[in-house]
């Protein structure tokens, strides 16, 4: 009978040893939505309390201002690429044959402009032309060389076509105006507010009408998961631990209904225990945080709620 007692008190105990029991809440995440841009605010779709699902339209700003500006970018853009293709491609075969024309033509004048000298002073050395006949020829022709030679550069920069630096900067303006396009398209799409999870509103922070700044707050939403649970456990347990153990968590609404979980975090940092922690023995010892992902596919579990974790310890392997 003895041995019998014996036995059941060591099993006990040693069950005991490989049972972790901890005390925690389940973690209270929120966050705070708000627009990254300007604006009047056009609409609010839901009321504190209501219920949202991941993608729901929360918010929406005026898009007024902002198609405007998408448009006006648009163009930008395209006034951008013609003229970067105008200097990519060069002149066109009718502006080179017009600038060969005229030198055809101002050719033409310098050798008229040349007979006519030629003449004039012949006549001024036989002494039948003036002194101002011959000067006049003199500048006629001179003016028509220089006219000539205006004509034949532009012919050549009209064949060579555009610079490699004018060029350069055409394909920079185009880029430039691609940029602004993309930040008008950004800015669009800033004008609306998704929820980033499922939630409950919490708080409803600005009314339609009213005129936000970036970053302002319009609403504040409770996240429903991933579901977090918030526990610390003492120096001495802490290396029994490890990320991954799974866990049952209980709370007083479902005592004889564990919820299921592992460890997915365990801080490297001792900190006190929080008052919330309902171990009065440890309040003022240094522990550690852990942070349990707990499976609640029905959402019973709330956010602030005390839970118990209890952690069945894998028994170590003798060497």
């Amino acid at each position: 009978m003895g041995c019998l007692y014996f036995a059941i008190t060591y099993w006990q105990n040693k069950r005991n040893h490989n049972l972790l029991v901890l005390y925690g809440n389940v973690d209270i995440r929120q966050v705070d939505l708000g627009f990254r841009v300007r604006g009047r605010l056009e609409k609010m779709v839901f009321e504190e309390g209501d219920q949202v699902k991941t993608g729901d339209l929360v918010a929406v700003l005026d898009k007024a201002p902002y198609l405007a500006d998408l448009a006006t970018a648009q163009g930008q853009l395209a006034q951008a690429e013609a003229n970067y293709a105008k200097l990519r491609h060069g002149n066109r075969y009718q502006e080179i044959e017009e600038a060969r024309a005229t030198v055809n033509e101002r050719q033409a004048a310098l050798d008229i402009a040349e007979i006519t000298f030629k003449r004039t002073s012949q006549q001024f050395k036989a002494g039948s032309s003036s002194q101002q006949d011959y000067d006049n020829a003199l500048a006629q022709q001179t003016e028509a060389a220089a006219s000539l030679k205006n004509a034949q550069e532009a012919l050549s920069l009209e064949v060579e076509g555009f610079r490699i630096e004018d060029i350069d900067a055409g394909r920079a303006a185009v880029e430039t105006a691609k940029g602004q396009l993309e930040t008008a398209k950004v800015n669009l799409q800033d004008t609306e507010i998704h929820a980033p999870s499922d939630g409950i509103v919490l708080t409803r922070v600005r009314e339609p009408g009213a005129i936000v700044a970036p970053q302002s707050i319009v609403y504040t939403i409770t996240l429903h998961k991933p579901v977090w649970i918030r526990a610390y456990v003492s120096e001495t347990n802490l290396g029994r631990l490890k990320p991954g153990f799974e866990v049952l968590v209980f709370n007083d609404a479902h005592p004889d209904k564990p919820f299921k979980g592992q460890i997915g975090f365990i801080s490297p940092q001792a900190e006190f225990t929080p008052k919330t922690v309902e171990t009065t023995e440890l309040r003022t010892d240094l522990v550690y945080r852990l942070r349990i992902l707990a499976d609640d596919p029905e959402g019973q579990l709330r956010q602030g709620m005390p839970v118990t974790i209890k952690i069945k310890i894998p028994e170590q392997k003798a060497q």
